[in-house]
């Protein structure tokens, strides 16, 4: 009867302050935050681009006829910005395969199968000049038609001559060539210049109050209104702390 009294007291003792045999560790963990890069980390990659390959690009569209914007707009958005592991390993910022032809050398790279068969270049100026043969076959013949600035015209033909299968890939250059304003290096080009001039860092003006203001009108963009006031889209977005390319009828934006 004692014993079943002390086993019956140790139980209600163990209800109260809890007993085990073994101790648990509960183990807290903190919820992942993914970080997405930042639109300044973002951009500063693809003007370093801009910066290193405008040249190579305009001598380019010198030989071939194919708009320097075009194929800056394609590099960057191909090899992300020169940052892809195929551009990194091999130079190749187009996504250049092997094929049957190839007698250079060779990387191996997952894409739409596993382990396919890339080119591998000594410098980049080669992947930027295999890419121009590459537009000079058949298909993509009726592209040399349009004007060579029309690059809205080169950017849809490139889809509908399959040269990709995104249905947004027009899209995707033009916006590119309009927000970092790529169509200069075609007008360079078409002025004669075989190199785009050295860009300067802007100098800090000592106001904006002596800046004109515009006010939004049905059919303005931030494209349309960088041609007018001659500035580019990235320089009306920092003068206005604007985050996006979007602007509404009636909205007054500070312009040079």
């Amino acid at each position: 009867m004692n014993r079943f009294l002390s086993l019956l007291m140790l139980f209600s003792a163990c209800a109260m302050i809890g007993c085990s045999t073994s101790k648990k560790v509960q183990v807290t963990s903190k919820p992942t935050v993914q970080r997405k890069a930042s639109s300044g980390s973002y951009n500063n990659k693809v003007h370093r681009y801009i910066d290193t390959y405008s040249d190579i690009a305009m001598s380019q569209m010198k030989t071939h006829k194919i708009p320097a914007s075009i194929t800056l707009a394609q590099g960057i958005l191909e090899s992300g910005s020169g940052e892809s592991d195929l551009a990194k390993r091999s130079n190749n910022h187009f996504g250049i395969k092997c094929h049957s032809d190839w007698k250079g050398k060779k990387v191996y790279h997952d894409d739409n199968r596993k382990g396919e068969c890339f080119r591998k270049y000594n410098h980049p100026r080669e992947s930027f000049n295999d890419h121009s043969l590459f537009l000079k076959k058949s298909r993509y013949q009726f592209l040399y038609k349009y004007k060579p600035h029309d690059y809205k015209s080169w950017a849809h033909g490139l889809k509908k001559a399959g040269y990709a299968t995104d249905s947004r890939y027009p899209q995707k250059l033009i916006d590119l060539i309009e927000r970092y304003d790529l169509h200069k290096y075609d007008q360079l080009v078409l002025k004669g210049k075989s190199k785009a001039p050295k860009q300067e860092t802007p100098k800090k003006t000592k106001s904006n109050s002596s800046a004109k203001t515009h006010t939004v009108a049905k059919g303005d963009t931030l494209y349309s209104l960088s041609r007018k006031y001659g500035m580019s889209v990235d320089q009306i977005k920092r003068l206005n702390g604007l985050k996006s390319n979007t602007i509404s009828i009636g909205q007054k934006l500070k312009v040079n």
